[in-house]
């Protein structure tokens, strides 16, 4: 059985994860699910294609599957990606030093600046990131409301 990291090394499948976690941190979902008839459209690959990589994200644990009826609503499970991170972090922060970081830095990422020098458990890492994340995503939605709102507006 394959482990995480040959799952993610198909960039089909990381597609497919990109999309789910679009999804998922959508304002505008309220389940973070997509139907495979959706994720075909959006990545523009055959329904085949799209269901066995689907089947080997499920099988991993990446995404989970509610059935209604005839349709399949997928969303993604992000918590074995969590071995990936842990593998990656002591790389990502090898020469990571805290002095360097410029508070006043607007272009320093505020979830790595709150775990990468710390002390404290990886959760509260993956916490600051999850919610930091989510808080961007949500700003640059409503930007693109408040701009698409003013356009129509403005052509009345």
């Amino acid at each position: 059985m394959a482990d995480i990291f040959d799952v993610v090394a198909d960039p089909t499948r990381r597609d497919l994860l990109s999309l789910l976690l679009a999804r998922y941190v959508a304002t505008d979902s309220d389940t973070g699910e997509l139907r495979v008839g959706e994720i075909v459209q959006l990545l523009g690959t055959s329904q085949p294609t799209v269901s066995k990589h689907l089947k080997v994200l499920r099988d991993h644990g990446l995404v989970s599957v509610r059935e209604e009826g005839q349709h399949r609503y997928y969303s993604l499970e992000a918590t074995p990606l969590e071995a990936l991170e842990d593998w990656l972090i002591p790389f990502l922060s090898a020469d990571f030093d805290p002095s360097r970081i410029d508070p006043d830095d607007a272009d320093a990422s505020p979830a790595f600046t709150a775990w990468a020098g710390a002390r404290v458990g990886s959760q509260v890492g993956r916490t600051v990131a999850d919610r930091s994340y989510k808080a961007t995503t949500a700003l640059h939605n409503a930007q693109d409301r408040l701009s698409h709102g003013l356009r129509r507006i403005t052509r009345r």
